[in-house]
């Protein structure tokens, strides 16, 4: 088949890379504003070269993957579904969830399928733990703990317009319980502190944080980020129940360190990067959408998934500015 690409930066050109070696994929096309980022993916991955959104979509692309900034996400989701396009669009929707609604009214009713991109439903582990949950294994359960640390926060002026970590980090978070437990998140509550950065506490932001969020069958669930894990990139999860106990991500290359004498684990080199650490988690997202595109089957991560994890990150937000539980209804009400 043949994969447009809108949006050719870090993201955009791993994503290329990764499409370039899919046995069903025969040809790319390429668009970004910037030429020379269009160009370099032309000469890597022999690509053809679109000089704007409209034409790539008019160049008889079957699936188109969207990798470009967060403020141009709605109007290309939206551009590709009228086009009939199928579209995979990176995490979020939108900037702002009330743009995050308009998008869904927009594909609504439509034959043309949305996947959004939440690389932690395609991670091994994290698809043991959900097939783990659903067959019963660990009976009902009573405690999750999430967690995403950063080896270091990303640049300042990315920061700066990243909407905050709860909406930027912790949504995968939040995404992901979700889709393991299978329940909703009904309250939350939210701290948060600096004392790290002076540009993320200058942007308004929080660069550790907590909160704890109860689901709607009582279960209660814990999660932890932070811009700042020297050690490296965590990211686990835990699910307790009246049967059994699991992790998610309890392997070699966790970059935590045991005091524990005698103890050598975890002995292999931390993840150091998201990249390294859901490389294969990306390559079979991508494959899950070519299947999209194909028919093969119906979006993985839909646009109201993915509404459902905003919303999660908006009460976060508010918690943490009022010091005071907030019901995810509360925000869906405005």
């Amino acid at each position: 088949m043949r994969i447009g690409i809108l949006g050719l930066g870090r993201i955009g050109a791993f994503h290329a890379e990764t499409l370039h070696t899919l046995e069903t994929v025969d040809s790319l096309v390429v668009a970004d504003p910037y030429a020379d980022a269009a160009k370099a993916a032309a000469e890597r991955f022999g690509a053809e070269i679109a000089e704007s959104p409209e034409a790539l979509l008019a160049a008889g692309v079957d699936g188109v993957v969207v990798a470009a900034a967060t403020d141009a996400h709605p109007a290309l989701i939206v551009a590709a579904v009228e086009a009939g396009v199928p579209v995979f669009c990176e995490k979020p929707v939108a900037r702002t969830m009330t743009e995050g609604v308009e998008v869904l009214k927009a594909v609504a009713g439509r034959d043309v399928p949305v996947q959004i991109g939440f690389n932690r439903r395609f991670d091994a582990g994290f698809v043991a733990a959900r097939e783990a949950v659903r067959a019963g294994e660990l009976g009902k359960l009573h405690t999750v703990r999430s967690t995403t640390l950063d080896p270091a926060p990303p640049p300042a002026a990315y920061i700066a317009a990243s909407g905050g970590i709860f909406r930027d980090c912790s949504v995968h978070d939040f995404d992901v319980i979700r889709w393991v437990t299978g329940r909703e998140v009904s309250e939350v509550y939210a701290v948060g502190g600096n004392r790290g950065a002076d540009f993320i506490r200058e942007a308004g932001d929080a660069d550790t944080t907590g909160a704890v969020l109860t689901l709607d069958d009582g279960t209660i669930a814990v999660v932890s980020n932070s811009r700042h894990n020297a050690r490296g990139y965590d990211v686990r999860m835990e699910i307790h129940g009246f049967a059994d106990s699991i992790a998610v991500g309890l392997e070699d290359k966790l970059p935590l360190r045991s005091v524990e004498p005698g103890t050598a684990f975890p002995a292999g080199v931390p993840h150091d990067f998201f990249m390294d650490r859901f490389a294969a988690a990306y390559r079979t997202e991508l494959t899950a959408f070519t299947e999209v595109v194909a028919g093969a089957r119906p979006s993985p991560c839909t646009v109201e998934d993915a509404l459902e994890a905003g919303w999660i990150a908006e009460a976060c937000t508010l918690s943490l500015w009022e010091h005071r539980p907030v019901t995810v209804a509360e925000v869906k009400r405005g």
